[in-house]
This record gives structure tokens, C-alpha cells and sequence, in this order.
């Protein structure tokens, strides 16, 4: 017979679907204590006056904790070394956010001897692996409750009635009802017009943009940045040592006046449809930017190739929710070896949308102008070439030698004409 489910620890936003959960569930589960959890990642505003909030809807307590700096420090900056995207583009800012908020929740759900943990997720989305994933290896003993799985209500304007009906104040209405992720590397946007991806996001409708402007509006003139880093994380905006914290906020309001890190992206989730949103990146982008230019100069062709394999792996680990395994782990000991040279400084130029590399520099370059020269040199004997395409190419030669052997083919057939 299943346990009584007494006390449901809620990871809580504020937003539309965990705001009606709390009725909800104690409706469902004869009036259980709820206690809810909210986890800054940066969300800035968004967590104004939610204690209240939860509070007056039924829950018994609410917890805030705040993690930026542990959600730079162990998941951002892992995640930039490894230059780990997900198809190319995304930058993975829901999908490395999820474990640590579900690591915390799981922690006070222990604490609190909790019967079971809710979350708000769809059963069409990504989020529900990737906090059920990091609840298997945290609270493995704990029930898990999704209601959009098995509750009557079917969408989200049937959720906003509920709301109406329960008196539970909200943020959004009908009609500007975009389901949103924000935090402190990025914003998402999906839902109504980007549902279809014929239809143009609409970037310069008031309200649509949180984090900058389109590329349109961004000014005439550009703007100049330079980027320092030690061992492949950025300490140094523009000569200023900063925390990451301080480092990505500035970074996103610079970035975001100039119009960069607008993604319009259609991706493969990891349960099976493919889905649009559109994403504001703004540091982000210039992050990734940056480093990718610094490591043309630090690594050794055969590492870098080498790299680009492992980012894309690590970029699906993340994405599909997979953070605490020991894959991950092995592949971070592998990326921070990559590291040790990743030093020095990149210049960027910021306008209307793009980002333009303006000069890198470092201790560890392996960049030779003695080498790398069009003029004469002394160290490089051009000669040597010959010999070294002749070995290089000597399984192609001996291939096409046997086949024409094999074939019958007369020694000059390939001379043409001439």
C-alpha cells in the first residue's frame, strides 16, 4: 500500500505552473504542508515578494537559496572550458541550471523528512529528466510528484482559470503568456506566435527583449571590449578584475545594448519533438567568443580537434540532464588538463549583433611569426614540404595504382591529352 503522502516539498518559482500547484496539491493529498523552495540562479526580480505569495497560497514555509555564485563557479565555468554547446548554438542555460536547483530542493526535502518532492514540469519537456535525474542521485528513496502527467487541467490558459478561480495573482495574462526561463547567464522565450517557427519573433515589440535590444536598435557606433583569462576562466573585463557574478552581469547589459546573443533556435529535445524558442544570451555569447579565439592560439592542433569531439558529448550530457555522472566528471578532468595554457587576452568589437575579434594575446601563444611569416625566413625550409606530402599522400598513390593495375588501364591513361 503507498505511504501517506503528509509533507511535499515544492520546487517553487512564482510562475503559472508551480503558483497553482500549491493549492492543487492540497487538494490532491488532503490538505498535505507544502513547503516550497526557490533557488536564485539570478533571476533578479522575478523572486520580489514571493515569500508572500507562497505563503498566502497554502504553503507552510518558503526557502530561498541563493546559489549564483555556485552556479558560476561549478556548472558556467566547467561548461565555457569545455566549449560544450548543444547543436551548435544553444548555450545550455536552463539545462546546467536544473541540477544544482535540484540538488538543493532534494537536500531540504531530506532535511525536512519530506514524504515526496514536486516538481512543475510538462511531460514534453526537457526539465523533467534533468531534475528527476538529480533527485535519483540525491534523494533516491523519494516519491516524485508531476501533476502535469495526471491532473485535470490540460493548458495553460486552463491553468490561468484555475488561478482566476483561486485567487492566486499573476504576472501574465492570455495574451502575453510566453513560458519563460531566466536567470543569471540567459533568457528563454517559447510558447504562443514562436510555437511555429514560420513565424519572426517579434524583437522589437516592447516588452519581448529583457536582457538588450535587437541588432536594429543597438547604436552606430561600436563597442570595445577586452577579456582576460587564467587557465580558461574569465577573471578581467576591461582591465578589472572581477568575480563571475559581477563579470557575467556586466557582460550581459554591454552585450545586450549591442544587440548580441539573440538566438532563434529550433532543437531536438531530449524526449523526442522538436521545439522553438528564442534566447538571450548576451554574455554568453561573448564568452564563448572569447575563449574559442584564445584557444586558436593555446592548443596544439591534435588537442583542439580532439576538444571539439568531447564539447559536442558534453554538450548532450548537459542537455540531456546527466550532469552528476561519472562521464561528466571524466570529461572535466580531461577539459581543465586542456586548461593549464588558456591564459592571456582577447579583444572583441561589439556591433549591432556581431561579435569581431579585434586581437588575442598570451604568455602561452604557440602562434611563431618566424614560422608563420609570408616574408623570408630563416627557420623553415619550404623544400622539406615535397617530401612530407609524398608520405602524407603515399596510401592515395599506392590506392590508385592498384586500381588501375587491377583494372587494366595503361600507365598514361591519366595523361590526358597533354
Amino acid at each position: 500500500m503507498p505511504k501517506e503522502i503528509k509533507k511535499i516539498v515544492l520546487m517553487y518559482s512564482g510562475g503559472l505552473d508551480t503558483s497553482v500547484m500549491i493549492p492543487w496539491l492540497k487538494e490532491r493529498y488532503n490538505g498535505a504542508e507544502i513547503v516550497a523552495v526557490s533557488v536564485d540562479v539570478g533571476q533578479g526580480t522575478e523572486l520580489d515578494g514571493l515569500e508572500e505569495k507562497a505563503l498566502k497560497t497554502g504553503a507552510s514555509k518558503l526557502y530561498i537559496e541563493h546559489l549564483q555564485d555556485e552556479f558560476v563557479t561549478d556548472f558556467i565555468w566547467p561548461t565555457l572550458k569545455a566549449g560544450a554547446r548543444y547543436e551548435k548554438d544553444y548555450l545550455l542555460g536552463t539545462s546546467f541550471a536544473r541540477p544544482l536547483i535540484a540538488k538543493r530542493v532534494a537536500e531540504i526535502a531530506r532535511a525536512e523528512k519530506a514524504d515526496a518532492i514536486c516538481h512543475g514540469c510538462t511531460g514534453k519537456g526537457n526539465d523533467q529528466v534533468r531534475f528527476e535525474l538529480t533527485f535519483m542521485r540525491f534523494a533516491p528513496e523519494m516519491e516524485i510528484i508531476a501533476p502535469w502527467r495526471f491532473w485535470e487541467i490540460k493548458s495553460r490558459d486552463e491553468e490561468i482559470a484555475y488561478a482566476e478561480a483561486h485567487h492566486i495573482p499573476l504576472k501574465i495574462n492570455r495574451e502575453t503568456n510566453y513560458s519563460k526561463d531566466k536567470n543569471l547567464w540567459h533568457l528563454s522565450h517559447e510558447g504562443l506566435d514562436l510555437e511555429d517557427p514560420g513565424n519572426e519573433p517579434q524583437y522589437n515589440k516592447p516588452g519581448f527583449l529583457e536582457l538588450g535590444v535587437s541588432p536594429e536598435q543597438a547604436p552606430d557606433a561600436p563597442t570595445y571590449i577586452t577579456l582576460h583569462f587564467e587557465k580558461g576562466i574569465p577573471t578581467a573585463l576591461n582591465g578589472e578584475t572581477l568575480d563571475g557574478v559581477t563579470l557575467i552581469a556586466k557582460l550581459n547589459a554591454i552585450g545586450g545594448a549591442n544587440g548580441i546573443g539573440i538566438d532563434d533556435l529550433v532543437e531536438n529535445r531530449l524526449v523526442g519533438m522538436k521545439s522553438r524558442g528564442v534566447y538571450e544570451n548576451p554574455a554568453g555569447k561573448i564568452l564563448f567568443r572569447a575563449h574559442d579565439v584564445l584557444e586558436t592560439i593555446t592548443l596544439d592542433r591534435d588537442t583542439a580537434h580532439y576538444k571539439a569531439l568531447i564539447a559536442e558529448r558534453y554538450g548532450e550530457l548537459v542537455y540531456f540532464g546527466q550532469w552528476y555522472t561519472p562521464l561528466r566528471e571524466a570529461f572535466d578532468a580531461f577539459v581543465d588538463s586542456t586548461q593549464q595554457t588558456v591564459t592571456g587576452d582577447v579583444r572583441l568589437k561589439l556591433y549591432k549583433g556581431n561579435i569581431i575579434n579585434a586581437g588575442v594575446t598570451s604568455p602561452h601563444s604557440l602562434w611563431s611569426e618566424a614560422f608563420a611569416t609570408f616574408n623570408q625566413d630563416e627557420v623553415y625550409n619550404q623544400a622539406d614540404s615535397a617530401g612530407f606530402i609524398r608520405l602524407f599522400g603515399l596510401p592515395v598513390k599506392v590506392r590508385a595504382l592498384l586500381e588501375r593495375e587491377r583494372l587494366g588501364a595503361p600507365d598514361d591513361a591519366a595523361a590526358g591529352d597533354c
